[in-house]
Order: C-alpha cells, then structure tokens, then sequence
C-alpha cells in the first residue's frame, strides 16, 4: 500500500502502471538475490531526476517531485486494486447523496515536528492551496467544492474575496465536513491525490522555506535536498499508518540520463530504478535476471495539441479530421514492438487500463491506416505548412520512440515531422506552461485515482490543472459536468465511457499505448515492489546488510 502519486505528468518513456490501485495491484516480487540480513536501519537509493519546483502538496505535478512526495505526506484514503477505497489517515469517509461529504481522522497522528493532525490541518491547507494568491498549480482539484469561486475567481487579475471554501466545516478535532457545488460520485476517490494531505501549523509561517523542507505526516520526514544532486528522506518512528517503513529511509539520486542511471545499477552506485532508456530495453532481463522488472500500470502515453500555437489557430481552427488523420497515421504495433521491445501496448483509446471505465476498442483513430490517413488530413484542409514537430524531453529515453512516430507519419502522408527535444524534464514543462510548444507535445499521464474521469476531466475540461494544451470546448465541458453530478458512481463511469468514445470529434490529443513499468533493482534489496502509479513502494523495500 502506498499514498496516490502527487503528479501525472510522467517525466520517462519507460515508466508509468496498470491495476485499479496504487495500493499495488500486480505488484512485481521482490525476489530473493539480495545477500545477507535484513537491516532495519537500512538506507536505499533510487534514480530521479531534479523536481520541477519546491516539493508543496498543491503545486507537484509531475513525477519526479511526486515520487518524494508519495514518501513525505499520507492522504485521508487510498485504493484497492478493486478500485474501493482503503482508509489512510481517515477513521471513515462517509456520504448519502455525494454532494455532502463527512471525514474522521484516526486519533494520535503527528506531523514530523510532532504536531498533531487533525481537522482544521486538512481544511487550512485546502484552503491555502485552493487561493489563487498562491499560485498553486493543482488549486482547480478544489473546484468541486463550495465557495471556490470566491478564492479563485475567473479572470486576469481578479483577487479573490474570501480565504475560506464555504464548504469547509471543522466539527471538532478529529471531524469535517465537505459540501460540494453539485454531487460528484467519485470525490472521495479523489481524495488519495496528494493535493489532499494536511499541513502543519509551522508551515504558514515560512511557506518559502516549507518547499524546500517540508514537515509532512507520511511514512518517512525530510532530511535534505542537494538540488540536483540527490534528496534523501528517513524512517518517521512516530508514523501510525498503516503502511510503516521496512527501511531507514530513501536517497534520490539525480541522474540526467537513464542509461548513466543503468550503468550505475550494474555497478551498485544505485539501488533501485523506476524506468529504462530503450537502448537497454533489450539486454537488460539478461543482466538482471530475477532483478529485472516487466510489469504493467495505468498510464498512457499520447502525444497532445497546443491549441494555442499559430499552426492550429490561425487563419482558423484546426479541423479536428486533421488529427484524426495524424493519429491514423502512426504505425503504433510497430514502433512498441521494435524501438520499445515489446514494453508497450498501443492505446486504442484515452483511457488507461486498470481503472474503473477502461474499455477496449474504445475509438478507431488509433487503427495504422495510411490510406484514409491522408483523406482524412486532405477532408480536414491539410495540415498548414504541412510540417509538424512534436516536443519531449531528451532525459527521458523518448528521442527514438519520436523519430519513429515522425517517420511512421511522413512515409503515410507525406506530412513532414521532427522532434523537438528539450534538455531535461524541467525545461520540457516550462515551454509549456509558457505555452511556447509550436506543434505538439509528448504528454504521459498516470492515475490520480482509479476513475476513467481522471483520463477525461483532469485533462480535457476547460481550465483543468492538466490542460496544458490549452483545448476548451463547451459541448463537452457540458457532458463531462453531466457525468460528474451523476446519480451514482457506476453512472459516472459509463457516461464518461461515452464521452471517451465521443473524443474523436474532438481529438485534444493522439493516443499512442499503454505503459509499463521496466526497470530493475540491486542485490543490496529485496521486497521491491511497484504500485499502479508505477512508483516503487518505498515502505517495502528491505535492505540488506
């Protein structure tokens, strides 16, 4: 069991997971090569790469500063691989009609300054995370609830009227309530996102100093940031989770490219990886042997539209037959089974597996068909100055899948095609949110909670933290809203199965395949474990002396 990963945004080719939990549904064995006793104390090192920004809980939305986050901070729930929820931190999360929500905490909880839990640190630091004076990129997470507009209101430049959700009641130390706006069947999924976790006191004091040290109430507290060099966290003794650390504590090694991290596995400089370059795709299950990990998580991989670059706005809007035509275009069996190894499954729609509404088959825009590839491009006006580029990041391993993508649609259409790659994740995420993309954008999405909403409404509703593309469109912001007050959850999802299949008239962006996790792990441990965010477990790992 481990706390829902903090940011969808995926930073490798090669990682990403796939059952209805981060609580580890189809997680790999750890396997038996580690040598000597188990070290209680023991302290693990794993490959990342350096945090986009400081590491606060409303504003860590990629995978990077999440993997450090999943180890410092619990949130109220979590899920089992059968998508129901696991109580965390909270005692019960209840509701009659999904509108009025009511949490208990488990008595006792402490923060690593030794401060307690309770009610009023969860509504504080929604309340501060939801204020749009913090600037913090995760704040429309609280859209759903009472009074948000009046904490982030529409607008360039407006100021907010109010530092409090109205929906937000402390009933006493250990209850509170939520109202929310309209029912939404699957809120209290969506409370194992890490924008949930409570706050210390201590950290309004210093909010600048909190991103760089923060005080959480997770498994393990923070001891100190090399910026990028490494990250390293401890054992909190004082955690009353469920899921305690077998281990001292983590190092998160910074590392500029995955094949420097690979080397560094085979010589045990470094314990555990997350993801591999595909340069290694192919040896590494020989190297490692029972060490190697091959196992699939929720994620896909698509490649997304920046509305807003000139090529697809002006003179006029992109016709969306133009996209359908570039997706027809991309011989995805191909590329996953030669460039990537047979480590993907192409994506036949937007949702991945192992959450609640995946459904196969779920579009035919993912099918290679040069043919009507090129009519629909041709029906669509063509694509203007018929050359495309598609943005990554060069840390990442994705530079051969790319090429083959942009070969695979210039021998189909004759449409020209380039990469466009950005040093490292870091500068990859600024040209976005800059909104500096000229083209398209390599875009990998993880769970947030095991919902087939989480693939639609956290990426495609207008003005979603997950919009980076910038698509807006008021037909289906409308049907994602209808879905979102359904009467029951089983509602919810089957509305948004139609709405997934009714994106093709849409395409806000090109499906590509599902991914895996693969990757390996040192003889100095065992117990390695991966959860459907495709994070290794921390709290399992043992180490050996």
């Amino acid at each position: 069991m481990r706390g829902a990963k903090s940011a969808k945004w995926v930073t490798g080719a090669i990682i990403v997971a796939l059952a209805a939990t981060a609580c580890g549904g189809g997680k790999s064995d750890g396997g038996s090569d580690a040598k000597g006793a188990v070290d209680p104390n023991g302290i693990f090192s794993i490959e990342l790469g350096e945090p986009e920004k400081p590491l606060y809980t409303g504003d860590t939305m990629e995978s990077n500063g999440s993997a450090v986050m999943a180890g410092l901070f619990s949130t109220l729930v979590d899920y089992k691989a059968d998508g129901s929820l696991e109580m965390i931190n909270a005692e019960s999360v209840t509701t009659t009609d999904s509108k009025t929500w009511t949490v208990k905490l488990k008595p006792g909880w402490t923060f690593h300054d030794g401060t307690p839990v309770t009610a009023k640190s969860y509504v504080d630091a929604w309340n501060w995370n939801a204020n749009v004076k913090n600037a913090m990129g995760l704040n429309s997470w609280f859209a759903d609830i009472k009074g948000f507009e009046k904490l982030s209101p529409e607008g360039e430049g407006a100021q907010p009227t109010s530092d409090k959700l109205d929906g937000l009641k402390v009933v006493d130390e250990n209850t509170f309530t939520i109202e929310l706006t309209k029912s939404v069947p699957y809120f209290g999924h969506k409370l194992a996102y890490i924008v949930f976790a409570p706050l210390p006191e201590a950290f309004y004091k210093d909010t600048k100093a909190a991103g760089q040290k923060p005080i959480g109430n997770g498994p393990y507290k923070f001891k100190s940031w090399d910026h990028k060099k490494q990250i390293e966290i401890v054992r909190y003794d004082d955690y009353k989770g469920p899921n305690k650390a077998k281990n001292g504590g983590v190092v998160f090694k910074n590392y500029t490219t995955l094949e420097a991290a690979y080397e560094d596995l085979k010589s045990g400089n470094v314990d555990v990886l997350r993801q591999l370059a595909p340069k290694d795709l192919p040896v590494y299950r020989d190297d490692l042997g029972d060490r190697a990990v091959d196992q699939a998580y929720s994620a896909i991989q698509t490649v997304a539209v920046a509305f807003y670059a000139d090529q697809w706005k002006k003179p006029k809007p992109v016709d969306p037959k133009v996209i359908q035509g570039l997706s027809m275009a991309i011989d995805r069996a191909t590329i996953t089974k030669t460039v990537l190894q047979g480590t993907r499954e192409p994506a036949t729609g937007w949702v991945a597996k192992g959450v609640l509404g995946y459904q196969p088959n779920a579009v035919e825009v993912t099918k290679f068909d040069p043919a009507k590839a090129k009519e629909l491009i041709k029906a669509g006006g063509g694509v203007p100055g018929n050359k495309i580029s598609i943005q990554f990041n060069a840390d990442g391993g994705h530079k051969e899948w790319v090429d083959a993508v942009c070969n695979s649609i210039t021998q189909s259409t004759g449409v020209a095609c380039v990469g466009d790659g950005k040093p490292d994740f870091q500068a990859d995420l600024t040209a976005r949110k800059t909104k500096q993309v000229k083209s398209f954008y390599r875009s990998g999405w993880v769970l947030d909670y095991p919902v087939n909403a989480n693939f639609i409404s956290d990426l495609f509703r207008t003005g979603a933290a997950g919009n980076q593309g910038d698509f807006s469109n008021k037909e289906l912001d409308a049907k994602i809203a209808k879905a979102d007050s359904a009467a029951t959850l089983e509602d919810s999802v089957k509305q948004y199965q139609a709405i997934e299949k009714d994106l093709v008239n849409y395409m806000p962006s090109i499906p590509l395949w599902y991914y895996k996790v693969n990757a390996g792990y040192s003889e100095k441990v065992s117990g390695v474990a991966y959860g459907q965010d495709g994070d290794p477990i921390l709290t399992g790992v043992e180490v050996h002396k």
